[in-house]
C-alpha cells in the first residue's frame, strides 16, 4: 500500500482530470450528501456525516475533517452507468420518408470517487445484468467501459446497513481500480488494475508504514463492529417462493404506499419503460428509455389488463425478485445490503424484518 496525505488528495483529482476524466464524488448539496461532478477536494463533504434509520435521513457536522465519514448516499452510482432518462433512437420525416438514427452518444470518461463496498458489489451485479448475458445493453456497456472506479473503504456504518449478511462489505476486496482507506491523517492507497496502478505511480507516493497500515485495518474493523442489522439468507430463495400466499404480505401492503422510493434509490434495480415522443408537428420522433418501477400500477399492464393490481402483489414481486428469482436469472442476489430502501421508505418498511416475519411463522 501507498500513503496519500490528506492535504495531497487534490493531486489525485488533478491527475485524473489531466488524464481526461470527469471526477464524480460526494458533495454536500442542500441537506444531503450526493454524488456530483467535482474538481476540487474542497468540494468533498469534509466534517459532515449522516444519521440514518428507517424513514429517517439527516446530515450533521462532525468534529473531524474526514471527507468520507458518512454512509450510503440517497444517490447511487447507477445514475452514471444506467441513466434515469436515455434517448435511444430518433426518426426525422424528410421529403424522402422517415430517416432513423441512433441517439446514443459516446459517454464522457468519468472517475467515480468514493464508491463503497456495497455499491461496488451493485456495479458487479449490473455488469451481469447488462453486459454478461445473452442480451447486452449498449448504453450501459459503453458507459461502464468509460469509468474508473475509486473505492473508499467504510469506517462507519448506519443502523440500516447489512452488507455483512450479503457478503458484500464493508471492505472492498477486488473490482476497483483504486481503493482508499481514510484515517485522520490521510489515506492508505491500494490498486487492483493496471490503470489504477499507473495513476498511483504518477503520484509518486511513499509506502505506508506499519502504524498507517494498522490504523487502516482498524477503520475497517470499526465498520464491521458498527453493523448490527442482519438478514438471514439461509434457503431464502425457497423460503420466499414457497410462501407466496403468506398473510404477512397483506400486512406489509397495509403500510406500503407503493411510492417507488425503494426502487429509485436501489443501486441494482433496473426496471424501465420506453416511450416514443414526437414534436408538435410530428416530424421528429425520439424513443426514450426512463426508469420505471414494479410498484407502479401500469408497469405490469399487458394484454389489456394489469397483472398486479394491488399493493400486496407488487411488494411481493419486488421482494421475491430481489432476494429469490434474481438468483434464477443472474446467479446472484439483487440486494447488496446498502440499506437505502429502509432509510428512504416513507413508512420505514424494513425488508430484513419482513423476511424474518415469514421465516418465524412459515406455516401460516
Amino acid at each position: 500500500m501507498k500513503w496519500l496525505p490528506r492535504q495531497e488528495l487534490q493531486r489525485l483529482i488533478d491527475v485524473l482530470q489531466q488524464r481526461g476524466y470527469q471526477v464524480i464524488g460526494p458533495t454536500k448539496r442542500d441537506t444531503a450528501i450526493v454524488y456530483e461532478p467535482i474538481d476540487q477536494a474542497a468540494q468533498l463533504p469534509a466534517g459532515w456525516t449522516d444519521d440514518q434509520s428507517p424513514a429517517t435521513y439527516r446530515i450533521r457536522e462532525t468534529k473531524n475533517d474526514r471527507q468520507f465519514y458518512f454512509n450510503s448516499s440517497p444517490d447511487s452510482w447507477k445514475k452514471y452507468l444506467y441513466p434515469a432518462r436515455q434517448e435511444l433512437t430518433g426518426a426525422t420525416l424528410t421529403k424522402d420518408g422517415w430517416k432513423f438514427a441512433s441517439k446514443i452518444a459516446d459517454p464522457p470518461r468519468r472517475a467515480l470517487l468514493g464508491i463503497r463496498a456495497c455499491d461496488l458489489a451493485a456495479i458487479r451485479i449490473q455488469d451481469r445484468v447488462f453486459s454478461e448475458g445473452d442480451y447486452v445493453d449498449p448504453v450501459y456497456t459503453r458507459r461502464r467501459e468509460a469509468v474508473l472506479l475509486i473505492a473508499v473503504q467504510c469506517s462507519t456504518a448506519a443502523p440500516t446497513c447489512f452488507c455483512t449478511s450479503m457478503d458484500t462489505g464493508p471492505k472492498c476486496h477486488a473490482g476497483f481500480d483504486i481503493a482508499l482507506t481514510e484515517t485522520d491523517e490521510g489515506f492508505c492507497v491500494e490498486t487492483d488494475s493496471e490503470m489504477g496502478a499507473s495513476i498511483v505511480a504518477e503520484l509518486q507516493l511513499a509506502p505506508t508504514d506499519s502504524e498507517q497500515t494498522a490504523l487502516a485495518a482498524n477503520e475497517t474493523n470499526n465498520a464491521i463492529r458498527a453493523i448490527t442489522k442482519r438478514l438471514d439468507t439461509t434457503d431464502i430463495h425457497d423460503l420466499l417462493l414457497e410462501h407466496l400466499e403468506h398473510p404477512h404480505w397483506s400486512e406489509v401492503a397495509q403500510r406500503c404506499l407503493s411510492c417507488t422510493n425503494c426502487t429509485m434509490v436501489c443501486p441494482t434495480c433496473f426496471c424501465a419503460t420506453v416511450n416514443e415522443l414526437s414534436d408538435l408537428d410530428q416530424t421528429e420522433v425520439t424513443r426514450v428509455r426512463q426508469w420505471d418501477s414494479c410498484f407502479n400500477l401500469d408497469f405490469s399492464y399487458t394484454a389489456g389488463g394489469t397483472v398486479r393490481n394491488d399493493v400486496r402483489s407488487r411488494y411481493r414481486q419486488w421482494l421475491t425478485h430481489k432476494l429469490a428469482t434474481w438468483h434464477d436469472q443472474f446467479d446472484t442476489s439483487g440486494c447488496t445490503g446498502c440499506g437505502r430502501c429502509i432509510t428512504w421508505c416513507p413508512v420505514g418498511i424494513d425488508l430484513t424484518e419482513e423476511v424474518a416475519a415469514i421465516r418465524e411463522n412459515p406455516a401460516r
